[in-house]
């Protein structure tokens, strides 16, 4: 194991002197264990020419694989001093803007009542195979067809046109033509969202392609603060900004999406204790906003 760790320092700095620094070993230290591993696997994992260190063709594929194990080791390590009490952990993939605007801000309601239990979120912004992966759940929007999971509906997803009131130059609502006198700002993974809310309002779609696009919903909405255009987004991911007066809504048209947000998981996962309850936490949840959402309409 020594001589794999230095090995995986030596291939990631390309020098035995800074992985030895890394380590609080010697160099010549560095340079027995590695000696020793490339004895033992009865290759060459590095090239040495001119006193330069270059990893051999064999070198690199070992690196990322030792690499990637060594990673596997640590996590399974702290899951392991995590099961110390009586919860255990949950490894959550997430999509980034709902998990930073709706998932986050109530996670202190579902510690308050499990604090045994952690969860681990990580980005995902499209579906993958559970299979090969740490992930015990995913949170995805779209609609609920992923094959060898159970797929709970959390809430849809109605979008509207927002901007900076900085944007407006004073105008309150507006008409739905006089949108295109503005900048649209885009988001990456829906570049038809524009087209599709100005269809249902009747307006020529022609112009409307053109724009900023960004990554990320959290993106555009800085974007849209920013005074760069107008954003469609979630109503659920501005709520803070539209309540501070950072951002404003300039028109009455909104668009709902056929899809929505699910919690979805593996069939093999349906009975898992922490797993179940999360689900039925996240649900209450859910259950929740939408009475919210009902009661201001």
């Amino acid at each position: 194991m020594e001589a794999l760790i230095a090995f995986e320092a030596a291939a990631r700095h390309q020098s035995f002197t800074r992985s030895a620094d890394e380590l609080a070993l010697t160099q010549s230290a560095v340079g027995r264990q590695i000696a020793g591993l490339e004895n033992y696997v009865g290759v060459a994992l590095f090239s040495r020419v001119k006193k330069r260190l270059a990893l051999t063709d064999i070198g690199r594929l070992y690196a990322r694989q030792i690499r990637a194990a060594l990673e596997q080791i640590e996590r399974d390590t702290m899951a392991a001093m995590a099961q110390r009490g009586a919860g255990g952990i949950l490894e959550l993939a997430v999509i980034p803007t709902f998990a930073t605007r709706w998932l986050i801000p109530r996670l202190p309601n579902f510690y308050a009542d499990h604090p045994d239990i952690t969860l681990n979120l990580t980005t995902r912004a499209a579906p993958f195979l559970f299979e090969g992966t740490d992930f015990d759940a995913a949170i995805h929007f779209g609609n609920p067809a992923w094959p060898g999971t159970i797929a709970r509906h959390l809430f849809g997803e109605e979008v509207t046109p927002v901007c900076s009131p900085r944007l407006l130059d004073g105008a309150g609502m507006l008409d739905s033509a006089e949108l295109l006198r503005f900048p649209l700002l885009h988001q990456s993974a829906r570049p038809f969202a524009w087209r599709e809310w100005l269809e249902q309002a009747g307006v020529d779609v022609m112009p409307c392609m053109r724009g900023q696009r960004y990554e990320l919903f959290s993106m555009l909405v800085e974007a849209a603060r920013a005074g760069l255009g107008m954003a469609l987004v979630p109503r659920f991911f501005v709520q803070a900004e539209l309540a501070n007066g950072e951002l404003c809504t300039p028109f009455q048209l909104t668009l709902r999406h056929h899809e929505g947000y699910y919690l979805v998981y593996p069939e093999n996962k349906q009975k898992a204790p922490l797993l179940n309850t999360f689900a039925q936490w996240l649900l209450s949840m859910a259950q929740q906003y939408c009475a919210l959402q009902d009661d201001a309409v």
